[in-house]
């Protein structure tokens, strides 16, 4: 198990804030002043998934190496799980279990403290899903995830074996029923903490949508909230929401555009809340990780 501590971060984090010009520094709505993106490390092939525990650690996934990572409030970077069923989006439960995308045999996991898996969801009416991507968890522990086809290399089938590209909600007996059908690629979702308003992101349409969430589980009053689709999605305590693919853009609660976070890689897939006070923002971008102190807090 790789551990490094948080000296050797800051100093790696220095170094790269030197390079990053564009970052705003001051009189941001949610940014600190003066705060600026932190290198955590760069190690990683293709990092995503952040999920936050209750304690503030964060956990993401190195899909192409098949690994789950835990960065700890101390700032201490660990291998979580080895041979983590291709893990991409995560989100944890009311009892501390990683729910996660597990796309390698296309399922939805709990992953328990200790490592120990249980499938959740194997298959829909008998045929594979597309790819479980992204999920999120009411606080009542009910599930919705969003199942894309993207090809994968280590696939041996070449195209869905269902009729669309659909979002799911699971209940209590595991069988997943459709509740979005009408959109061409969802990935990004996120609720809000009161299990009230469901985001999604159509990032083939190029979209993301608000939805409310009614007792039964079904989503209805469908408004779009953005002409903006997302990879991963997140919100802040003050119901800003934070969305990803080139940089981070932060939407108030009204959909009006109020910070543009620019990040220097590839693509920028994911983001959660880190630390002991959930105020710094973690994102996954490629290769890197990395943290930025805020003025606002994750939303739990």
């Amino acid at each position: 198990m790789k551990i490094f501590n948080l000296f050797f971060l800051l100093i790696m984090s220095n170094s790269y804030a030197q390079t990053n010009d564009n970052l705003p520094k001051s009189n941001s709505p949610v940014i600190a002043d003066g705060a600026v993106l932190q290198l955590v490390s760069d190690q990683f092939s293709f990092t995503e998934g952040p999920a936050t525990d209750r304690k503030g650690n964060v956990f993401f996934t190195d899909q192409p190496n098949n690994k789950i990572w835990e960065y700890d409030i101390q700032g201490k970077l660990s291998l979580f799980m080895d041979s983590s069923g291709r893990s991409n989006g995560m989100c944890f439960d009311s009892k501390g279990d990683l729910i996660s995308c597990a796309d390698e045999h296309d399922q939805l996991w709990s992953i328990a403290p200790d490592g120990k898996v249980k499938v959740l969801v194997k298959d829909y009416e008998g045929k594979r899903l597309n790819g479980p991507n992204d999920v999120w968890v009411t606080p009542d522990d009910k599930i919705y995830f969003t199942d894309p086809y993207y090809q994968r290399d280590y696939w041996k089938r070449k195209s869905s074996d269902l009729d669309g590209q659909k979002v799911y909600y699971l209940a209590g007996n595991n069988n997943p029923v459709v509740v979005v059908s009408d959109l061409k690629k969802p990935n990004g979702i996120v609720g809000t903490p009161d299990g009230k308003y469901l985001y999604v992101a159509d990032i083939g349409g190029d979209k993301t949508y608000k939805y409310t969430v009614e007792a039964d589980g079904s989503l209805s009053n469908k408004e779009l909230f953005v002409s903006k689709g997302s990879d991963g999605m997140t919100l802040d305590n003050q119901g800003n929401l934070y969305i990803t693919g080139n940089g981070v853009t932060v939407y108030n609660k009204e959909g009006k555009q109020i910070e543009y976070i620019p990040v220097d890689a590839k693509w920028t897939g994911n983001i959660t809340f880190w630390g002991k006070d959930k105020d710094y923002l973690f994102i996954t971008a490629s290769q890197y990780v990395f943290i930025l102190k805020m003025k606002v807090k994750g939303s739990k």
